[in-house]
């Protein structure tokens, strides 16, 4: 592979953002992520979208250019014109029970333990999250395992399946594997 432009989605809580910036590590290559782009800087975070125009104007600014970067999060409905740019997609599968698990985690490392609880300023938004987040497998929420799977199905590169719960050298030594250890770095 000439180029290293490696896409990673997955599920939220599957582990795509550790295995982006795990992977980018290993590969001395930048690492992007999509929430990035999707949502505009606030404070709290996650607050406010971006429009699509602007988001993938900003990528193209960037990171696009450039021979290699690992991109991690969800773009399909939204993204689609940059799949021309992709070398290899790597899709996470994760249980629904570790992932949910890795978001609880996760909304109390960024919003503390006592913001998430009930009670806390945060709590009803990360309950709100977190059923959203359940919904993946049955397609109950927008983004969803039969949306990503369509999407998948019609990429032009190759696509690499693994799953989300194995430890993260792991995932890396394989998506290494899969691109032949190389990268161009940028």
């Amino acid at each position: 592979m000439k180029s290293c432009r490696i896409h990673i989605m997955g599920a939220s809580g599957s582990g795509v953002t550790s295995l982006g910036r795990a992977l980018a590590d290993s590969l001395a290559l930048p690492h992007h992520d999509t929430d990035d782009y999707f949502w505009r800087p606030t404070i709290p975070p996650y607050r406010e979208m971006r429009e699509a125009g602007d988001r993938l104007k900003l990528m193209r600014e960037m990171f696009l250019p450039r021979a290699g970067w690992v991109l991690s999060g969800s773009l399909n409905g939204w993204g689609d014109t940059l799949i021309p740019d992709f070398d290899l997609v790597v899709f996470l599968v994760t249980s629904r029970e570790i992932r949910l698990q890795r978001l609880r985690a996760r909304e109390a490392t960024l919003f503390g333990t006592d913001a998430v609880s009930p009670g806390g300023w945060r709590y009803k938004e990360t309950e709100d999250f977190i059923e959203w987040a359940s919904g993946y497998e049955e397609g109950n929420v927008s983004r969803n395992l039969a949306k990503h799977q369509v999407w998948l199905a019609a990429l032009p590169c190759p696509v690499l399946h693994l799953d989300g719960s194995r430890p993260l050298p792991e995932l890396v030594d394989e998506v290494r594997r899969a691109i032949g250890g190389q990268a161009n770095p940028t």
